[in-house]
């Protein structure tokens, strides 16, 4: 597929700016995605693309929190299994199935999100006690790679809030383990839509290297400055991906009122 100078600097450019949020709080898909789409990228080479970025740059960031001592790789091995099993089921799902109806449910989670990072006591960067058990935690994190590999938007967001909120960690070690997490979840995706021949492979290469950058900032940022600027961060993008879902006409919620 031909893309002119322009469209591609674009693409470049989003691809920076979704690396560095989605290294601080999670959904950079909200700016990828739609900038594929907006350039013509048929719908599921545009997944299969933004996978291809997405999991080049969320590993970078991995490296720059697994090096600061943020993931606990020993513990969170098995859910990063079940996180990477249920994002290959998704992603084969979505290239088979409509994934429009996930659009009706997707915002409730995110307001319900969004409102325990608004409204939730101020969160140390020290682990407190888990609420949930490992066998729990494991099958949460599969649904929600499903959910990564057939639909996306968010998931970043969704892993970050349930670390916090119930397996107990402080905010920066949250994120940084979501990146281990993400990462399984886009290379189940990836793989799946490799062997779909959906990727566009120069397109992917070139926003990946952006997103690689924009992780590295983003990753830098949050360890400097801890939990101070991401909370917010977290509830704006929490609201911006609720109110681009629920600007589409087509999502099937509106067709419950």
């Amino acid at each position: 597929m031909h893309l002119t100078p322009d469209i591609l600097a674009f693409l470049i450019t989003m691809a920076l700016l979704a690396g560095t949020i989605d290294a601080m709080a999670g959904g950079g898909g909200l700016i990828s995605l739609p900038a594929l789409l907006a350039a013509g990228i048929p719908p599921v080479s545009a997944l299969a693309t933004n996978k291809l970025a997405s999991a080049c740059g969320t590993g970078s960031a991995l490296l720059t929190y697994a090096r600061a001592g943020h993931v606990d790789f020993r513990r969170f091995v098995v859910p990063a299994l079940g996180a990477f099993l249920g994002a290959a089921a998704g992603a084969t799902a979505v290239q088979h199935l409509d994934p429009s109806f996930l659009a009706a449910f997707v915002p409730v989670l995110l307001i319900l999100m969004g409102c325990y990072f608004l409204l939730a006591p101020r969160m140390s960067e020290a682990d407190r006690h888990a609420r949930i058990g490992p066998a729990a935690l494991t099958a949460i994190v599969t649904a929600i790679g499903f959910y990564d590999g057939f639909f996306g938007p968010g998931t970043g967001s969704f892993l970050t809030t349930v670390l916090v909120a119930l397996a107990g960690l402080g905010l920066v070690r949250a994120i940084g383990t979501t990146k281990f997490l993400n990462l399984a979840t886009n290379l189940a995706g990836l793989l799946a839509m490799i062997l779909g021949g959906h990727m566009l492979w120069g397109l992917a290469v070139a926003m990946a290297a952006a997103n690689i950058c924009g992780n590295q900032i983003g990753a830098r940022l949050a360890i400097r400055f801890g939990g101070k600027g991401v909370r917010p961060l977290l509830v704006i993008m929490s609201a911006a991906l609720t109110v681009k879902l629920l600007a589409d006409p087509a999502n099937p919620i509106w067709g419950w009122f």
